[in-house]
């Protein structure tokens, strides 16, 4: 009866004892003596040399010990050892190839639907029931718990897989063990799919996300079971600290895996837990390895085969990166299997297909490029010389060629770069175009150097080529690796003469269009190696090269690379026409990109580009260039005001700079030449849409006219300040958030009352003339109803008309007579001062007065003592009215007791102090009449 036969069926044998294993839940088989029990069910179908074999050999520590020899020991010693950070990753090349390799065509996947048949067993269950039930678990997946689903389009696929992915996580923290095995196969089973064949590639990397998934969670289960009293083991144990409880669960996956009876989901899914050799022997990993490289050699298909390898090569670097033989041979075999590629086999199916032969070759490029780079990491360069001597043997096949070039040390691919070219010159250009070996060889010497004396012949083999192609896409492509091998060994013309062979291919039918991240690209490239921009823009081709850039997002961000590669790296001012014509132009550009929907962060960053640039320029004493300069910038970058702001401290640095120079030899050319650095001033001020910074600048270029003797200029100067304060808004934005603008108001008018010392009056405008134009406008000025800074404000200018009824001022203006001088203590000026004073005391007081209801009492407090001090400060105690003020405020700062009784002890002693001193010995009178009113 044939009904329940099974290959894998258990079978019984004469009497064997076996140890009963002490641990809840195993799932391995225990008996005691009997006369009829169980053999391992596939010990006595296969040879000596099958798997479980081996599986069971590496089980006995003491035989493998026996047959270990030296050069394994000293070989395997560090099992764990692992690669640096100089190996790159191969999550660093998934999203690359996903990117790369994908489909419109309908793609089928079997999806697992779970199995309804009962499980149910009973405790007493003999030893060939569980060994059947498990066989037929496996079989349940081929015996109709999976659904075919159709025509999905390439992203249904990828969440199907994803779908898988999930279930295979649920189905293991659920403890459906066997449900997750299933899961793994059935997704290995779709690696031997080529029915797209396009898609290959990016179908591999989604299935090996799942088996890297089942593989760490198979490590991590048996891991945990070897943990004792809770103390994990350490990174680098061996096997003899792994109880038995692990090794037996160990063993049983391999066994399961070993039963699994297609090639393709046996290899992957044990390379997949290949790592959980480590719990069983110090030699497993490196037995494994070669056995599943031969099992390779089952798989037909190249294309599956060399994935396969891959997926080998990628394990086998995570967990034994020191086992190089078995990498070595990988390559190896692939080599041995490469002509299939060309037989009928794979011919006809790419027919069926619709494929080319050149589309063909690029699917097997992520595989032979990992596996090449995994047998190149840290590799010996004799190991190159050997791979070039068999890549010669297939007759120098591109592919292969390519990928050589890929994967090993850019410095051995220099030294050898005519070898290389000599190589390439022998390929047969059917199916792999040799540009793209060129392309390959250029990125190398974009890293390393080749020998001296081959560069030129270098170069002129590699353009010889690049220039022939008609594809601009494929001439881009490689012009783009070789203008950075060009400018960092050539000079000017071999730079000059590339890129007007650029220029030559991309110009036709506008194909730059389609080609600007490598244009940007070679830009970069260039100014990268040329930091002399006078050498740059000699180069007769460069500006024309920039003409390409017809899309304006593309060509600002250029101007922009220029701009910022200038900066870094001119360290001299300069007023080479050449470099200015050409980087005024590159600005302009930048500048006239600005419109109403650019983002504030980006005007600001063309602006400091363009200021960068406007700083760098210098004409020397040739002060009527270097104004005429700042002129023409001025109508080139009039949208974009922080560069405006930065033209009129510039022109105001310009006139200083003249005053300096010419100190002593004040011609009528030199006061014209200021005038009009003022007037250049005056006018830009207007157009600047922020008021503070229009004040500001009012009031710098009032003081540099000041500082050279234009009065009448410095008065306009002041008089526009004054009359733009009444317009300035209760709110303004400051880092994009509205702020009110009293502090900042505040802070301005300060810095005007300082300058107004040393302002002279206009002979035909009145005695203090801005003073009271400035307090006129105050008075008028809208100031919020719980602001005192009216009051701080007209403190500061009793400080200002203090100031002026001194006998000599405390400073001034070099060759500028300042009232002290006009007037000479006059009294008549005097007692406009003191008019003034008195004007300014009564708002004061009638701004504290509104201070005295309950509320405001604090406030007033504290401004009745800060009046108080500017009177001791700036005022003549002598005078009684001011003195008799002076002891009211005294007495009601106090009055309420909002301030503190220990200023009010160290303003009394400072008096006392004060009274020494013989010109003020007043202050002993005025100390008397202070009282200090204690509050407890």
């Amino acid at each position: 009866d044939f009904g329940d036969y099974h290959p894998l069926k258990p079978i019984t044998v004469t009497e064997s004892k076996t140890k009963k294993m002490n641990r809840k839940g195993s799932t391995s088989s225990t008996s005691s003596s009997s006369s009829s029990s169980m053999m391992d069910p596939l010990s006595s179908v296969l040879d000596g040399t099958d798997p479980l074999s081996l599986f069971a050999a590496a089980a006995d520590p003491v035989t493998t010990t026996a047959t270990m020899d030296s050069t394994r020991k000293k070989r395997d010693k560090d099992d764990s050892s692992a690669v640096g950070s100089d190996f790159e990753p191969w999550s660093s090349k998934r999203g690359e190839i996903l990117a790369r390799y994908t489909t419109t065509e309908k793609l089928s996947i079997n999806l697992y639907m779970g199995s309804e048949k009962g499980k149910a067993t009973t405790t007493g269950s003999a030893v060939s029931e569980k060994v059947r039930t498990r066989l037929e678990e496996l079989d349940d997946l081929e015996e109709g718990s999976q659904k075919e689903l159709l025509n999905l389009t390439q992203q249904d696929y990828m969440n199907r897989i994803e779908e898988l992915n999930q279930s295979l996580k649920d189905a293991w923290s659920s403890d459906q063990k066997v449900k997750a095995l299933k899961i793994v196969i059935q997704c290995s089973k779709l690696l031997s799919d080529t029915t797209v064949i396009q898609f290959y590639p990016s179908k591999f990397v989604l299935i090996t996300d799942i088996l890297d998934t089942f593989g760490k969670l198979v490590y991590e289960r048996i891991l945990s079971m070897c943990a004792d009293n809770r103390v994990s083991l350490p990174d680098n144990f061996s096997p003899e600290c792994v109880n038995d409880t692990a090794k037996e669960t160990c063993l049983n996956w391999f066994f399961k895996i070993a039963s699994i009876r297609e090639l393709i989901p046996r290899f992957y899914v044990e390379a997949a837990i290949l790592k959980c050799n480590k719990f069983l022997s110090k030699t497993g990993i490196s037995e494994c390895l070669p056995r599943l490289t031969s099992m390779i050699r089952g798989i037909g298909d190249p294309l599956v085969a060399v994935y396969a390898r891959a997926y080998l090569c990628r394990v086998g670097m995570e967990v034994a990166p020191q086992l190089k033989e078995s990498l070595n041979k990988n390559f190896f075999d692939f080599l041995l299997t490469f002509k299939q590629i060309h037989g009928d086999t794979v011919q006809n199916q790419l027919v069926v297909q619709c494929v080319e032969i050149p589309l063909y070759l690029t699917l097997y490029s992520p595989a032979i490029d990992w596996i090449l780079q995994c047998i190149a990491y840290r590799a010996p360069e004799v190991l190159l010389t050997e791979m070039m001597e068999r890549c010669k043997k297939l007759g120098n096949n591109a592919l292969l060629l390519n990928s050589v070039m890929s994967a090993f040390r850019a410095e051995f691919i220099a030294a050898r770069s005519m070898d290389f070219i000599g190589m390439i010159k022998e390929c047969d250009e059917s199916g792999f175009p040799k540009h793209l070996l060129f392309r390959s060889l250029g990125l190398n010497l974009a890293l390393a150097d080749p020998p001296e004396n081959d560069r030129l012949q270098i170069l002129n083999e590699a353009w010889k080529v690049i220039t022939k192609l008609k594809n601009p896409q494929d001439y881009i492509n490689c012009a783009e690796v070789w203008v950075e091998y060009t400018c960092r060994h050539f000079k000017k013309r071999e730079v000059n003469t590339v890129l007007a062979d650029v220029i030559k291919h991309m110009t036709p039918d506008r194909a730059f269009e389609d080609a600007y991240p490598q244009l940007q690209s070679i830009i970069q490239k260039v100014i990268m190696y040329i930091h002399d921009f006078s050498l740059l823009f000699s180069v007769e081709k460069f500006l024309p090269f920039l003409d390409m850039f017809q899309k304006e997002n593309v060509r600002v961000e250029v101007c922009k690379c220029i701009m910022e590669s200038f900066i870094k790296h001119q360290q001299e001012s300069t007023k080479d026409p050449v470099i200015l014509n050409a980087l005024l132009h590159i600005c302009k550009t930048m500048h006239d990109s600005v419109n109403a929907l650019t983002l504030e962060d980006e005007k600001r960053m063309l602006a400091a580009l363009i200021n960068g640039f406007i700083k760098m320029v210098s004409f020397g004493r040739d002060f009527e260039q270097q104004l005429s300069f700042y002129v023409e910038a001025r109508s080139m970058f009039c949208n974009l005001e922080p560069v405006l702001v930065q033209l009129i401290h510039s022109v105001n640095q310009l006139a200083m700079e003249t005053r300096k120079v010419m100190k002593g030899n004040h011609s009528r050319k030199t006061a014209a030449f200021v005038r009009a650095c003022v007037a250049f001033c005056f006018i830009t001020i207007p157009s600047l849409s922020s008021i503070f910074t229009r004040l500001n600048l009012y009031l710098h270029s009032g003081q540099v006219a000041l500082a050279n003797q234009c009065l009448s200029q410095a008065d306009a100067f002041f008089k526009a300040a004054v009359s733009l304060v009444p317009e300035v808004p209760k709110m303004i934005s400051v880092d994009g958030k509205m702020r009110p603008s009293d502090a900042f108001l505040l802070e301005f008018l300060c810095n005007f009352f300082s300058t107004l010392l040393v302002v002279p009056d206009h002979p035909e405008q009145g005695v203090l003339f801005l003073v009271r134009g400035l307090l006129n406008v105050i008075q008028d000025y809208t100031w919020e109803d719980n602001s005192d800074d009216k009051v701080r404000i007209y403190t500061n200018v009793l400080h200002l008309l203090s100031a002026m009824t001194q006998e000599a001022y405390i400073y001034h203006v070099d060759k500028v007579d300042s009232n002290d001088n006009l007037y000479g203590g006059d009294s008549k000026f005097l007692a406009e001062v003191n008019k003034l004073c008195e004007t300014v005391i009564a708002q004061i007081l009638d701004h504290l007065k509104t201070l005295g209801k309950e509320e405001t009492l604090k406030r007033q407090s504290f401004f009745l003592l800060y009046f108080f001090n500017t009177i001791l400060a700036h005022g003549d105690l002598r005078n009684n009215k001011l003195n008799q003020l002076s002891v009211n405020l005294w007495n009601l700062a106090q009055k309420h007791g909002f301030v503190f009784f220990k200023t009010m002890v160290k303003t009394l002693e400072y008096i006392k102090r004060r009274s020494k001193h013989f010109f003020l010995s007043h202050f002993t009178d005025l100390a008397l009449r202070l009282p200090l009113q204690s509050r407890i």
